[in-house]
């Protein structure tokens, strides 16, 4: 299985506005955009005990 070609992205699209419809797909970007931001300001808080304390005492 190789690389996706145009003809491969065009179906998929023209496969999920069948399934989903126009109005439907804004929404499902918000969505999408909206939980990876999340997901990277919990990776971001998520960072090893030792170097969020050398950041504290940094800013002292």
């Amino acid at each position: 299985m190789g690389r996706f070609g145009l003809t491969e992205i065009l179906v998929i699209l023209a496969v999920v506005l069948l399934l989903f419809g126009g109005k439907k797909i804004p929404e499902l970007m918000k969505g999408l955009g909206s939980g990876i931001k999340e997901f990277k300001n919990a990776a971001k808080d998520d960072q090893p005990a030792d170097k969020k304390e050398t950041k504290e005492e940094t800013k002292e």
